[in-house]
């Protein structure tokens, strides 16, 4: 979960799509109880759920969350013992929807167990506030940002690039790094046939210090992680870099032209590691 660079959702109601999901390449795959699932079919979809685990192997049922309904509404007490009962599987945890505080992730932990993994989504003006809180909670791998939700919470209607949002995202990129976690996981792109769209916004996150997207259509996933992994001509200069650095002995020194010292080496070695993902 914190190398994954695609986490694609799934509703539950549609149990037979998850072994599609996990086919189609996502580093991990979302079962939504929430936003996917008609309140009148929410237990339906926790039994449909737990059906669909049984017919997954281990290596499948470990590229596997589930997103629960948040804290306070009548269905996530139910959601936390339906996916308690699938990492004790070997599910590899929960997506939380609305999570405000580090109270509703420590309850989560308990519940699910020390080796059940929580990716917190920030979702609303209360989210973004506790976001060091939640970083820093107990099995959190990593932040993702609900931002259509957060817009709604704050009234905002936002342009076709999003430029009101960049101090948001820069918040969990930050907030990431102070807890030594896994970079953060982007918002969706709801134009599943806007492949230009896709393109543009994967970048930004990828240029803003995200490290993965989250996506609603499995034609997605190989365009986002194309995005995410350096290009052939990043990953070659990284490689020269690398490999020249142990002649220098820790010192500054130049390869094409360009000065390389620690961040630049730390820069080559994070685009290597990207590229064996």
């Amino acid at each position: 979960m914190a190398r994954a660079t695609t986490f694609l959702f799934v509703p539950a109601t549609r149990p037979e799509r998850i072994a599609k999901a996990l086919a189609s390449g996502a580093g991990a795959v979302i079962v939504d109880l929430e936003d996917a699932v008609a309140p009148d079919d929410k237990a339906a979809a926790r039994t449909a759920l737990l059906a669909a685990i049984q017919t997954l192997a281990r290596e499948q049922r470990g590229r596997l969350l589930v997103r629960t309904n948040a804290a306070g509404t009548p269905w996530h007490a139910d959601d936390v013992a339906a996916v308690a009962a699938c990492v004790a599987q070997g599910l590899a945890g929960a997506m939380v929807a609305k999570a405000e505080s580090a109270a509703v992730l420590q309850a989560m932990a308990r519940a699910l167990g020390p080796q059940g993994l929580l990716l917190p989504l920030v979702e609303s003006n209360a989210g973004l506030d506790a976001l060091d809180a939640r970083a820093r909670a107990p099995q959190v791998v990593r932040l993702a940002f609900g931002h259509l939700d957060f817009q709604v919470d704050l009234g905002m209607a936002c342009g076709a690039d999003e430029a009101e949002l960049l101090p948001v995202r820069l918040a969990l990129v930050r907030a990431s790094r102070r807890a030594g976690l896994a970079a953060p996981g982007d918002g969706v792109t709801t134009a599943t046939d806007d492949s230009e769209r896709l393109a543009r916004d994967t970048a930004r996150s990828r240029r803003m210090g995200f490290g993965s997207k989250l996506c609603i259509h499995p034609a997605q996933v190989l365009p986002v992680q194309a995005a995410f992994a350096p290009s052939p001509e990043e990953l070659a200069w990284a490689r020269r870099v690398l490999e020249a650095a142990p002649a220098h002995g820790g010192a500054v020194f130049r390869l094409d032209g360009r000065m390389v010292d620690a961040p630049v080496l730390a820069l080559a070695a994070r685009l290597v590691a990207r590229a064996q993902v």
